[in-house]
């Protein structure tokens, strides 16, 4: 099979399995005695709520309100009961913080017999900006766009997040007592920690204001006074239990990761998952994934060749250029081909699940083993504008940029290596 498509076959499979068309449906309780409420936010939002509203009992009651990213509506979805809102993503703008206010204000007066469906998935963190008190917009966008650029991990990110919120953190679930909470999620982060998908609005907190404090400090982030007041007063703590909610995972990376393997396998190509959590600079995970790739050409080491390797997790862009263009997907891979030198055979990919790589048009691009020397042909040094954080500059010109669209779910990186 042509290494590219095997490649993109592999993603689309992986994507595939974490569509809320797919697993949502299986995971709904029976209607309540009371109303039914559904809230939530992130990329897969209108998925969904799609998924949820056509698994609905017409003749039960079902109302509420889901946040999504602009231009992550599925187009043939024409809500009925559940009102669908865009908001900007990754740093917030005002339509998601008034869709926030509104989310939490549809909480208010639920009784026992109310159920409240929130559909939490990835990016529910920007597309919920209602800061807390003393803080404003303006504030949190500010706060955003360091914490994007400083190379913070999402769990990081997340804390300070949730810290300077009214909805987050679990603040959402605690307003929604006494009614019953049942969160479907789909994980995109690490470890698939509840707590930190969409900084957990609906899941009791672990983390601290101190916590919140000691990350700014240590990636240089300027605090307002308010936010600094209320984070070393302590009164911006999240709830640390909460007693009204239940928590269903309908897809994570790694289940994703796994559905790929198992397609290259039903290929008689031989396949391995690395991990599901890996972390750290982009350039240099590429890195590390080149070295791996030139161990399994080399010397047959720790893989049998030929073969293909999988992994995925979230890993981070430290913007020192701000004029460059590109997200964590195109980073890795220019670190990956510059590590690589065109070594023979080898074919890597890499993707966001969601179908947008950072703030581009692509969901991320593909290395080949003349991707250097086609570059030099056209006049494009890759260390250059590695250095300039600019790798769609660099895979652009070259066609090998992988464009999607959005997918309408997020599972997060998506990594595969083919090694004939």
């Amino acid at each position: 099979m042509n290494p590219r498509v095997l490649l993109r076959h592999l993603y689309d499979v992986a994507v595939a399995r974490a569509l809320p068309g797919r697993v949502l449906a299986s995971q709904l309780p029976p209607p309540p005695k009371g109303r039914t409420l559904v809230l939530g936010a992130g990329k897969a939002g209108g998925s969904m709520a799609q998924a949820l509203e056509a698994a609905w009992p017409d003749a039960a009651p079902l109302s509420g309100l889901v946040i999504t990213r602009y231009g992550h509506k599925p187009p043939e979805y024409r809500p009925r009961r559940i009102e669908l809102v865009e908001a900007a993503h990754p740093v917030p703008d005002a339509a998601g913080e008034q869709a926030a206010a509104r989310l939490l204000a549809l909480a208010q007066g639920l009784t026992a017999d109310d159920l409240v469906i929130c559909l939490i998935s990835g990016g529910g963190s920007a597309l919920m900006p209602l800061p807390a008190a003393g803080i404003t917009l303006a504030d949190k966008q500010a706060i955003n766009k360091a914490l994007l650029r400083s190379g913070a991990t999402i769990h990081e990110m997340n804390c300070v997040r949730k810290h300077l919120s009214r909805i987050k953190g679990g603040r959402l679930a605690a307003a929604c007592a006494p009614a019953r909470v049942l969160t479907l999620t789909i994980s995109d982060v690490p470890g698939d920690d509840p707590a930190v998908i969409a900084s957990g609005p609906t899941v009791a907190d672990p983390s601290s204001c101190a916590d919140a404090l000691t990350i700014c400090a240590r990636h240089g982030i300027e605090l307002p006074a308010a936010a600094r007041a209320g984070l070393e007063s302590g009164v911006f703590e999240t709830p640390k239990t909460l007693l009204n909610g239940e928590l269903k995972m309908l897809a994570t990376p790694l289940m994703s990761l796994h559905a790929a393997a198992e397609a290259a396998r039903a290929m008689g190509i031989a396949a391995h998952v690395l991990s599901d959590e890996i972390e750290g600079e982009s350039r240099d995970i590429g890195a590390l994934h080149a070295a791996l790739a030139r161990s399994v050409t080399r010397r047959g080491e720790p893989f049998a060749r030929p073969c293909v390797i999988l992994s995925g997790g979230e890993t981070t862009v430290t913007v020192k250029h701000k004029g460059g263009r590109g997200g964590r997907a195109t980073e890795f891979l220019l670190g990956c081909a510059i590590a690589l030198q065109g070594e023979p055979g080898v074919h890597v990919l890499a993707a966001d699940t969601d179908g947008i790589d950072g703030v581009e048009d692509n969901a991320g691009a593909i290395v080949t083993p003349d991707t250097l020397q086609r570059a030099a042909g056209l006049g494009l040094s890759a260390r250059e504008l590695l250095d300039a954080n600019n790798a769609y500059g660099f895979f652009a010109p070259l066609g090998d940029l992988v464009v999607t669209g959005p997918s309408f779910t997020n599972v997060n990186d998506f990594r595969a290596l083919w090694i004939p």
